[in-house]
């Protein structure tokens, strides 16, 4: 170091500890008080550190989550217009387009936690109780069917939740792994094997074809196939119309949970006396008939088409599009992700023929 450096450093020392003496002389200042270092350190971390007192619970979730977000995240979770969703995306992580949502992508319950209550709702942000924000965290959870639904959230249940994807984040070592190999000498020439074109997929021949000289494979038995739409509507509906059944008695057990699982439904489909058609059809009766035939509600073109194909409404066929309703019908309306379980979704279907049978 230099004299002038030195100079320098030693006069910058000097004024650092004689305004210190003089700040305490003078009386400047004072040691934070606890309820002031509290206010900004908010932080929460992964293990539930930082969390305040409270608890909530799914069905009261549902209620703050209806008022304060599903104008921008849907009624389930499921997205609005250019909002994102915050359920699904199961094993889409993967893929070229995945769907990164709390239930497929965030790693920590604490994340959510924390920035529901600092940053949301949108416009609002931090007017929401710790209770709120427990009760809206346990729903988004249940929306992504990682809780059933009498789950309480607090900060002695924080623990129990474990994120799929908890696993799916690795410690940033590029300091270790990756810089040393962009900080050495460039390779200017000659750096890689060259590469050589062998054959052409067209050449090789690779798609089978069958004898009608079309690749081979068969679609879902529910889509809207070529042939399906070739041959008459009334003749391919006489052929896969099963006959309309009388409903099977159901274990009355099984009809009182499946009242509990229709909560996700009942938002949009209403079921039993008195009930109407809403943003989903009424469900009274659609047990062993065909699809999209309920007087009054404007379906999807995807699902008449469905229905005109000769679906109809089974134990065995609303199963799979509970399951999966944009998968089982693609471009339909449903905006529900489904139901994962399959104890929910029989106990569902128990109560839909039950309670809408006529």
């Amino acid at each position: 170091m230099s004299k002038l450096a030195k100079l320098l450093t030693g006069a910058a020392l000097a004024a650092v500890t004689a305004g210190a003496a003089q700040a305490e002389g003078l009386g400047l200042g004072r040691e934070a008080l606890p309820e002031e270092i509290a206010a900004w350190d908010v932080a929460v971390l992964p293990d539930g550190t930082g969390l305040p007192e409270g608890e909530g619970d799914v069905w009261t979730g549902e209620k703050v989550f209806i008022e304060n977000c599903a104008s921008c995240h849907g009624d389930f979770a499921e997205g609005l217009d250019n909002w994102p969703p915050l359920a699904g995306g199961e094993g889409t992580l993967t893929q070229r387009r995945p769907v990164k949502t709390v239930g497929s992508y965030w790693p920590y319950l604490s994340t959510v936690w924390d920035y529901v209550h600092r940053s949301m709702p949108f416009g609002a942000a931090q007017t929401m109780s710790a209770d709120d924000t427990y009760a809206m965290t346990a729903y988004i959870l249940y929306s992504n069917n990682l809780v059933d639904d009498d789950f309480v959230l607090s900060k002695e249940t924080f623990g129990d939740v474990v994120m799929p994807n908890a696993d799916g984040f690795v410690v940033d070592d590029r300091a270790e792994t990756e810089y040393p190999v962009f900080s050495g000498e460039a390779c200017m020439s000659d750096c890689r094997e060259p590469v050589e074109i062998t054959a052409r997929a067209v050449d090789l021949n690779v798609t089978p074809k069958g004898e009608d000289g079309k690749p081979e494979g068969t679609l879902p038995p529910i889509m809207a196939s070529a042939e399906a739409e070739e041959a008459p509507v009334e003749e391919a509906a006489a052929e896969e119309a099963a006959p309309v059944e009388e409903v099977a008695a159901y274990d009355p057990e099984l009809v009182a949970e499946g009242e509990k699982v229709f909560r996700k439904c009942q938002a949009c489909h209403k079921v039993g006396e008195g009930a109407r058609n809403g943003t989903g059809p009424l469900l009274n009766g659609v047990m062993g008939h065909q699809a999209g035939m309920v007087e009054g509600f404007r379906y999807s073109k995807a699902l008449l088409e469905a229905g005109e194909n000769g679906l109809v409404w089974t134990e065995e066929t609303l199963g799979a599009y509970l399951a999966d309703p944009r998968g089982y019908i693609p471009r339909n309306k449903m905006s529900f992700a489904g139901l994962r379980k399959q104890e929910e979704i029989d106990a569902v279907i128990a109560y839909i023929a039950t309670a809408g049978a006529e």
